[in-house]
């Protein structure tokens, strides 16, 4: 499992480029329903020395990820220009009550989260990154080794 630590050492321009444009604003998960449909949720990420997201207990994206841990995580895009660029990871994610990987967390995290709230961390096993200059969009992809 690819931490966003180890994306970072492997792909840092990739890693910042993700972390300011996930900072900047919602981003869109997506989740595999049960009936094998997708279905996409904003998100507001966290990234420490992992991808994490908290959220509800009851949400619908949590079962879905608990079921099927197959995601993908989009970034807002900015205009229909394409505005800063566009950003997006996939991989797996892994529901977790370990108190020291919470506490990770919530240090890292832009707010503070409830107690009630359940805990995800994600896998990243490919990245894509799409900017736009001179008209013409510089398109790069990476792919973890695992």
């Amino acid at each position: 499992m690819t931490s966003w630590k180890e994306f970072a050492r492997q792909a840092p321009e990739f890693a910042a480029f993700g972390q300011a444009r996930f900072e900047s604003r919602v981003a869109y998960l997506g989740t595999v329903r049960a009936d094998g449909s997708p279905r996409v949720h904003p998100v507001t990420p966290i990234i420490g020395e992992q991808l994490y997201l908290f959220m509800e207990p009851t949400s619908p994206k949590g079962k879905d990820l608990v079921r099927d841990a197959r995601y993908t995580l989009h970034c807002a895009v900015e205009d229909s220009s394409g505005g800063k660029g566009e950003f997006y990871v996939r991989g797996r994610a892994a529901l977790t009550d370990d108190p020291r990987i919470r506490e990770q967390a919530v240090q890292a995290s832009s707010y503070t989260p409830e107690d009630r709230y359940i805990l995800f961390q994600f896998s990243i096993e490919f990245a894509f990154m799409n900017t736009y200059g001179n008209d013409k969009p510089d398109t790069r992809r990476w792919e973890s080794p695992e």
